[in-house]
């Protein structure tokens, strides 16, 4: 029992606990959003489902970070098979949940509803980090670079197909910022560029179908009529942030939160929720918080004295700031909606879990930036 406490206490004092506070201190701001946007019209649900998942975040915060990353990396075998075996079933047994056409859910036993592709953004991380830190100084020679894209180019064109772009879009977001910490020069990123600019006319006349390229064209063309279809969600959203002013209505009080006005306002688009209930200092509060997270998370990286380390942190930093670019973007009119979420506010239990475990990975990398690391305790047994 004596070594159980002192484990706790070692752990206690090794740990971040500022990623900690900052994380808790998000997340239950997340719930209390979810609770808000939710009760009204689907009871407690919603909240529960997102508080159960905080919980089970922070045990798996915990867990992870007393696990050395670089021994998850070495099977990464399993970790790869682990990330894709489940988002190859929803090909076969996935469903859509609610209003959406992507079938990229699983329903696990107790009519649970799992989403393989947030697994697979951390098993992401863990192989590609790994595999740049396997080929080391290698990876500016071009062969290698081209491995590594077709690497990073598995996982965006899998759920591509699977229907769900924006977290396709993320993953490449996550993929670009990852190849730049690694030390690809920046001559391939010019190329990559390049190639993105000439296939984007390619993708949208003959990848995109109708609603996408409607999405896209009512950002620049949108007249009245289209507040009543494509535009519909923004520019209710929009209606809901102007409500909000800079105090907000109040907590339970959003005209357009309450009553169901905004389309998925709990989920997309709670940050236009947040925006009427609790103004424009609320949504300061949101991005600053989040904002906060991550720059922890990427100095956390810069402490490691692995390269492998900085490339992890790298990921789940481009993880959460892509993430809440393309969100906040989508609700204040900037760039089409394509279903992503928030991060720690949008309602949704697995996106919530697996975003604690990238911080659980980070937190790894924390407790390991110093190795050998020697407790007081240890010296004073050695003097007797």
């Amino acid at each position: 029992m004596r070594l159980f406490f002192r484990r706790i206490a070692d752990y206690i004092r090794e740990c971040d606990k500022l990623l900690y506070i900052l994380c808790l201190v998000t997340t239950s701001f997340g719930c209390i959003a979810v609770f808000s946007t939710t009760y009204a019209q689907k009871g407690l649900n919603d909240f529960i489902t997102q508080a159960v998942s905080m919980v089970l975040g922070i045990i798996a915060v915990i867990f992870i970070s007393t696990l050395h990353y670089k021994n998850i990396c070495r099977f990464w075998p399993i970790v790869a098979a682990v990330g894709l075996i489940p988002v190859g079933l929803t090909f076969f047994i996935g469903h859509a949940p609610g209003a959406t056409d992507d079938k990229a859910w699983l329903t696990l036993p107790g009519n649970i509803s799992f989403q393989p592709s947030e697994l697979l953004k951390i098993c992401f991380i863990l192989t590609f980090a790994y595999h740049c830190f396997k080929i080391g100084d290698k990876v500016k020679k071009f062969w290698h670079v081209v491995l590594l894209c077709i690497h990073g180019a598995a996982p965006v064109l899998l759920i591509h197909f699977q229907g769900d772009d924006g977290t396709a879009l993320v993953f490449a977001i996550m993929f670009v910022g990852m190849m730049f910490v690694a030390g690809v020069p920046i001559r391939y990123f010019i190329i990559l560029l390049s190639a993105a600019v000439i296939a984007a006319p390619f993708a949208y006349f003959f990848l995109m179908n109708d609603d996408q390229q409607a999405r896209i064209n009512a950002l620049f063309t949108g007249e009245a009529g289209d507040y009543l279809g494509t535009l519909y969600q923004q520019y209710k959203g929009r209606i809901a942030l102007a409500n909000g002013g800079f105090l907000g209505q109040g907590l339970f009080k959003g005209t357009m939160t309450q009553s169901g006005g905004v389309p998925y306002g709990y989920n997309d688009f709670i940050f236009t929720c947040i925006g009427e209930e609790s103004g424009l200092l609320g949504c300061l509060l949101v991005l600053g918080l989040i904002s906060a997270i991550c720059i922890r998370i990427l100095r956390i990286g810069f402490l490691s004295d692995s390269k492998m380390g900085l490339i992890i942190c790298t990921g789940v930093f481009m993880m959460l700031l892509s993430q809440t670019i393309i969100n906040v973007g989508m609700c204040l009119w900037l760039l089409p909606v394509i279903g992503v979420t928030l991060p720690l506010f949008s309602a949704g239990g697995t996106s919530l879990l697996f975003t604690y475990c990238g911080f659980g990975l980070v937190m790894s990398v924390y407790m390991r930036r110093k190795s050998g690391t020697v407790y007081l305790r240890d010296e004073m047994s050695r003097y007797g």
